[in-house]
C-alpha cells in the first residue's frame, strides 16, 4: 500500500497572532468577557506560543468574531469545498494519475456539517466518476487523517479500490467561539484553516521517494471524552479543551505505539499532529525525543497553527520533502474522543 502523493492548501490570507488580538480587542464580545479571560487572550496571543501566523478563510480578521450561526455555516459551505478541491487537485497533479483512475473518495471534517456531504461537492468539482465509492467521515476531530487512511487501506487491500483519494479539510474559523472557559479561549488562539489530500494505491508511485503503509494502530478512551470535544451553545460549535490534553495526548500516543509493536530504535522519522506547543513538548518527553525529531510538526504549527485533521499530513509532506532519513517512520494523530492513532510507514528512495 503506497502513498502516491500529498497535496495541501490554505486560504490566501494569513494573520499574525498580534493581528488576531488587535481585531479581537475591537469586538463587543471581547469586552463582555471577564478581566481574567481578557488577560488569558492577551497573554496567549501576545507571547511566543509556537504559533506566528494562521490562515483563515476571511477577508477581514474581524469577521472571525461575528458569532452568528447562519454566517458561520455559510462560511463552511463556501470555503470547505473550495479548499478541499485545491488540496485534491495538487495531490492529483503530483501523483501523475488521471481523474478517471480515482475510484474511491473519502473526506474527513469536523468543523461544519453538510448533507449531502463534501464528497458530493468534490465529486462534481473534480469531475470524478459517479460510480465511485465514497464516504464522508464526520466528527473524528483532529485525528481524522489516520482513520481515513485506515478505511482507504481496507478498500484498496480488499481489491475494491485501486486509487483512493482522501481529503481532510477544516474551516476552524467557522467553528470558533468565545466565552469565559479557559479551554475555549485557548482554542480560539490555536486553530487555523487548511486542507490536505493524499492518494493511496496498491502500486508504488513513479516518484523517487516511496512511502509504503505497513500497519496502523488506534486507541479510544471514552473516559476522557470530556477533555477534548465539541459542545454546542446558541447554535454554535464550542471546542472544549482541558489542561490535561497534552499529558493525555502523550500517554495515549504511547499506548498506540506499543500496541503496534514498534520499537523506538527502529524509527528513523517521527511525524506528529501539531496539536500545540505543549502537546509536542509532552510527546518529546514521553518518547525521549529531541526537538529536531518534531521539527516538521513544530514548523507546521508555527506557520499555520493547529489546522485539526490536515495538520499531520502537512507535517508528513514536509518530512518527505526535507530530508528525513529513509527507513521506518511513525505517523501519529489524536483528537476528540479521546482518540489516538498511529501508522508505521516504510520510506525508501
Amino acid at each position: 500500500m503506497y502513498l502516491h502523493s500529498i497535496g495541501t492548501a490554505v486560504p490566501p490570507r494569513a494573520f499574525t497572532q498580534a493581528e488576531v488580538f488587535s481585531a479581537l480587542e475591537k469586538t463587543p464580545k471581547y469586552h463582555q468577557l471577564t478581566s481574567r479571560s481578557r488577560a488569558i487572550l492577551r497573554k496567549v496571543l501576545s507571547n511566543r506560543n509556537g504559533i506566528e501566523t494562521r490562515h483563515f478563510a476571511l477577508n477581514e480578521m474581524q469577521d472571525a468574531f461575528v458569532f452568528e450561526p447562519d454566517q458561520m455555516m455559510a462560511r463552511f459551505q463556501k470555503h470547505a469545498p473550495a479548499l478541499a478541491e485545491a488540496a485534491a487537485r495538487q495531490a492529483l497533479k503530483k501523483s501523475g494519475l488521471k481523474i478517471s483512475q480515482i475510484d474511491t473518495l473519502l473526506v474527513a471534517t469536523c468543523t461544519g456539517y453538510l448533507c449531502p456531504g463534501l464528497t458530493s461537492y468534490l465529486t462534481q468539482s473534480l469531475g470524478l466518476s459517479s460510480s465511485l465509492t465514497f464516504l464522508d467521515l464526520v466528527g473524528l476531530g483532529c485525528g481524522a487523517a489516520l482513520p481515513a487512511l485506515q478505511q482507504a487501506s481496507a478498500l484498496v487491500s480488499s481489491g475494491q479500490s485501486r486509487h483512493a483519494l482522501v481529503v481532510c479539510v477544516e474551516i476552524c474559523s467557522a467553528a470558533s467561539y468565545l466565552d469565559d472557559d479557559p479551554g475555549v479561549l485557548i482554542s480560539a488562539c490555536l486553530f487555523g484553516d487548511g486542507a490536505a489530500a493524499f492518494i493511496l494505491s496498491a502500486e508504488p508511485p513513479p516518484t523517487k521517494r516511496k512511502v509504503r503503509l505497513l500497519k496502523t494502530s488506534s486507541h479510544l478512551e471514552p473516559e476522557h471524552r470530556d477533555h477534548l470535544r465539541f459542545d454546542h451553545r446558541q447554535g454554535l460549535l464550542r471546542n472544549l479543551l482541558a489542561p490535561e490534553v497534552p499529558t493525555l495526548a502523550a500517554r495515549h500516543a504511547r499506548t498506540v505505539f506499543e500496541r503496534a509493536g514498534v520499537k523506538k530504535e527502529d524509527v528513523t522519522g517521527w511525524v506528529w499532529h501539531a496539536g500545540g506547543r505543549d502537546v509536542l513538548a509532552a510527546l518529546r518527553q514521553e518518547f525521549g525525543l529531541q526537538e529536531k525529531d518534531t521539527q516538521h510538526s513544530t514548523e507546521v504549527l508555527r506557520q499555520h497553527g493547529n489546522m485539526s485533521s490536515p495538520s499531520c499530513l502537512f507535517a508528513l509532506q514536509a518530512a518527505i520533502e526535507n530530508g528525513v532519513p529513509d527507513g521506518h517512520w511513525w505517523l501519529a494523530s489524536f483528537g476528540a474522543g479521546f482518540s489516538s492513532y498511529g501508522a508505521l510507514l516504510d520510506v525508501t528512495s
